[in-house]
C-alpha cells in the first residue's frame, strides 16, 4: 500500500509525541522564530505534522501534480504527495493566502493580486479582476467556485466579494 497524502491542514502546535515530525528548515539569516505547524494524512490514514519556518499562511494539496504548496511568511515550500520530501521553496514570498481549485491547480493571492501559481513556484499567470483589490482573503469552495473578500484599492470602506471560477480562472463581483 502506498502512503502518498491525500490531506494537509493548519494546525496549532502539537502536543510532544502527539505526531511523528519532520522539521523543515532552511537556513537564512533573516529567518524569523515564529513556526508553522501543518498535520498531514495519508492515504493509510497514517497522520504526522511537519514543521515549517515562519507564520502560518496557507496550505494546498494537488493532487494532480503530485505536490503540496505549505505558505508562511518565510517560505513558501513545495513537497512531494508521495513522501514528504522537500523538493523546492522560494524565500520571502510575496504571497499573503493560498489555496488549491478542485481540478488540482494553485491559486495564491498577494494583497493587491491574484494569481493562477505555477507548481515549479517561478511561474505565475495573473487573473484579470473587474476592480483594483486590496486586503484579498479566500473564504471557500463552492464546487468550482472560490469566494473572496477583498476591499477596494484606496477605499478600505468598500467591501467586495468576488468570486473565482476554477475552471476558467475568471474573476467576477458577486451580486447578491
Amino acid at each position: 500500500m502506498t502512503k502518498v497524502i491525500i490531506d494537509a491542514k493548519l494546525i496549532d502546535e502539537p502536543n510532544s509525541n502527539d505526531y511523528h515530525e519532520k522539521i523543515y528548515d532552511i537556513s537564512t539569516p533573516w529567518s524569523s522564530s515564529e513556526w508553522t505547524w501543518v498535520k498531514f494524512t495519508t492515504d493509510a490514514y497514517r497522520e504526522w505534522c511537519g514543521n515549517f519556518r515562519g507564520s502560518p499562511r496557507g496550505v494546498a494539496v494537488s493532487e494532480k501534480y503530485n505536490c503540496i504548496l505549505v505558505l508562511t511568511s518565510d517560505f513558501l515550500y513545495k513537497l512531494s504527495s508521495s513522501d514528504g520530501e522537500l523538493l523546492a521553496y522560494e524565500a520571502e514570498p510575496q504571497f499573503q493566502v493560498l489555496t488549491v481549485t478542485p481540478s488540482g491547480e494553485f491559486v495564491a493571492a498577494d494583497y493587491y493580486s491574484i494569481v493562477r501559481l505555477e507548481p515549479d513556484l517561478t511561474t505565475n499567470q495573473p487573473l484579470k479582476s473587474p476592480i483594483e483589490m486590496d486586503y484579498i482573503s479566500f473564504e471557500e469552495w463552492t464546487n468550482s467556485t472560490l469566494t473572496i473578500q477583498c476591499t477596494e484599492f484606496l477605499n478600505d470602506a468598500k467591501k467586495v466579494t468576488l468570486e473565482l471560477d476554477g475552471e476558467t480562472f475568471e474573476v467576477k463581483i458577486k451580486h447578491k
